[in-house]
């Protein structure tokens, strides 16, 4: 079938939301399906056979100078109007004004697709596509909800905490536009759960399909480095927990010969840079980011241990991409890292997000004993092998699109529409 893939960006080293696309194209195309793929910047990261068409906004947030004021030859339109005028009342225009102009762009093509695939753009231009003749399914990895709570829980200032508010000002649109899709897939039953709590989404539009690890991501050929402890997040981004893992690696620094590797690239200035200083471990603190996939993978499988101190996930990408690798874990007890992680102990230690004495104690256990670490890699790998593939994603994938095209026509034949139901 031919499939047009909607993401308002794309990048794969940006979130999930771009490894989700680039490797999901690429197996749909393996399977012989058409994928073109619609995106705003930063564009994806593609692989061959499938086609990027681009759909360009005025890239507010580009580095290194996010938040730009833009030329004015460089507007374009009134929604690029828009997306201005949200940016400096400190909102987050993206979502909404990406949907306006893939609407847009799709009201010309229409004929040259079966189905279209929203990867958690939710913009009210999103409802007009099934309005232009195209059946519409979409993927919400977790309800953004989360990010709005745990970023205002961790804002004391006033006037902060209203910005944080204006910012996450989307969330309405998306509960909005998420009450009335056709069928939603999630990568977890946690993400299930919440979406249908936080978003009041009818549940049996949900379907759960687990996400795949890339083919890539394989245990070590040389030896891991002794004392090196890595985790993969945004470091400024309060969900991912990097300030509770920074404070229990300063405690357990102060006893062992140990170092902390974290694959991002933090704020100059900001909240991770000024901790680190405050307890003093700048230099037992390295960051790396810009990696190709080869170097990521080799980074992977040099640590001893990997954190991933999340306090919510909706699914965990690199929690499977490190147990492919065979890394023993220690993870949150938090949204759906226990889904992907399994029973406690088997794979990886589970504990408390958030509670840096319990995070300590775990790794202290965790470097004093390599047979449980070797125990723990091998049976992650294991795991993953048995349900972790991108292939059975896809296959699962076009089922899917089957259902939402076959339950389109049903309706048009009617004269109903999911618009009215």
């Amino acid at each position: 079938m031919r499939i047009a893939m909607l993401s308002y960006r794309s990048k794969p080293h940006v979130g999930g939301q771009g490894v989700y696309l680039r490797h999901l194209s690429r197996e749909l195309v393996r399977l012989g399906h058409t994928v073109e793929v619609f995106s705003g910047q930063p564009y994806p990261e593609l692989d061959e056979g499938v086609k990027l068409t681009k759909v360009p906004s005025l890239d507010l947030y580009r580095e290194p100078d996010p938040f730009r004021v833009p030329k004015l030859k460089e507007f374009r339109d009134l929604i690029d109007v828009q997306e201005f005028l949200i940016m400096c009342t400190a909102g987050f225009p993206e979502p909404r004004t990406f949907s306006r102009r893939i609407a847009k762009v799709l009201a010309e093509r229409v004929d040259d697709f079966d189905v279209a695939h929203d990867n958690q753009v939710l913009g009210h231009g999103m409802l007009e596509i099934e309005k232009l003749g195209l059946p519409l399914l979409t993927t919400i990895h977790h309800p953004i909800t989360f990010d709005r709570r745990i970023d205002l829980s961790q804002t004391r200032n006033p006037w902060r905490k209203l910005t944080v508010s204006r910012w996450y000002g989307f969330l309405r649109m998306q509960k909005h536009v998420a009450r009335k899709a056709r069928w939603i897939l999630t990568p977890s039953e946690a993400s299930k759960r919440d979406m249908v709590r936080d978003f009041g989404v009818d549940p049996s539009r949900v379907q759960v399909i687990l996400l795949g690890v890339d083919d890539n991501f394989v245990p070590p050929t040389k030896p891991r480095v002794p004392g090196r402890i890595m985790a993969m997040a945004s470091a400024d981004a309060p969900m991912k927990g990097i300030a509770t893992l920074l404070e229990a690696f300063a405690k357990l620094r102060t006893e062992r010969d140990v170092e902390l590797v974290l694959v991002t690239s933090p704020k100059p200035g900001g909240r991770t840079d000024r901790l680190i200083d405050k307890l003093g471990i700048a230099e037992h603190v390295r960051f790396a980011s810009g990696l190709s996939d080869d170097e990521l993978v080799e980074l992977m499988g040099s640590a001893e241990v990997a954190c991933v101190p999340s306090l919510y996930e909706g699914f965990s990408l690199p929690t499977a991409e490190l147990m492919a690798c065979a890394t023993p874990l220690i993870v949150s007890r938090a949204g759906a890292i226990p889904e992907v992680v399994g029973p406690d102990g088997e794979c990886a230690d589970l504990v408390t997000p958030g509670d840096v004495g319990e995070l300590l104690t775990a790794l202290e256990r965790m470097l004093d004993d390599p047979e449980r670490r070797a125990r723990m890699g091998a049976a992650g790998r294991k795991r993953v092998e048995e349900l972790f593939s991108w292939r059975a994603v896809a296959q699962k994938m076009a089922d899917a699109y089957q259902h939402v095209i076959d339950d389109y026509t049903a309706e048009v034949s009617t004269g109903s529409t999911t618009e009215e139901n």
